[in-house]
């Protein structure tokens, strides 16, 4: 059974930093994907279904369902590692529940833990824009990404802890001690 971790924070939390170092510490144990990277890999193909996906991240929307839940579990699944970690998702309520509809009918994953790092909106704004990696790296799209990430963030927060699955960790500290915190964590729950 592939033992799944979702790590979510703002854009510019440091999530997708912090979940890399940790598989690279245990390469052997576990893997990282990132909704965002595995999006922008399939814009990048120039696929029918990369340009859909375009149409949505370059606005700063979210991608439809669909293709990110069945993103998400066909990397879990194809993954030979058995402890997976995973950062982006889940963004919007829908997601959340469609994630946990699958769930109950997958038994081959089981969600361990839902781990938000916590930034304010003013850090995460230094960060993204200090970064400017791309076109959905400015002011107003920084903007809409914040607003499409704190709009449900109540709702997902309330969900996990109700299920006993959120633990939040401090993201503005320097990343060696978050990901020592984060990696702690997960160990003492694989």
């Amino acid at each position: 059974m592939k033992k799944l971790f979702l790590i979510i924070g703002a854009p510019g939390s440091g999530k997708t930093t912090d979940a890399e170092m940790i598989a690279a510490r245990n390469s052997e144990l576990i893997a990282h994907y990132s909704t965002g990277d595995l999006l922008r890999a399939e814009v990048a193909s120039e696929s029918e279904r990369g340009k859909i996906i375009d149409s949505f991240i370059s606005k700063g929307l979210i991608v439809p369902i669909e293709i990110a839940v069945d993103t998400i579990t066909s990397a879990i699944k194809a993954s030979s590692a058995d402890i997976i970690l995973f950062d982006g998702y889940p963004r919007s309520f829908e997601q959340m529940n469609e994630l946990d509809l699958f769930l109950q009918k997958d038994t081959s994953i089981s969600l361990i833990s839902i781990i938000e790092v916590v930034v304010s909106e003013k850090v995460a704004r230094e960060r993204v824009l200090g970064r400017a990696r791309g076109a959905d790296d400015d002011e107003k799209v920084f903007n809409n990404r914040m607003k499409v990430y704190t709009d449900p963030l109540e709702v997902i927060q309330n969900f996990y802890e109700t299920k006993g699955l959120l633990h939040k960790i401090n993201g503005e500290r320097t990343i060696d001690a978050i990901v020592d915190e984060m990696e702690i964590y997960i160990k003492t729950k694989i």
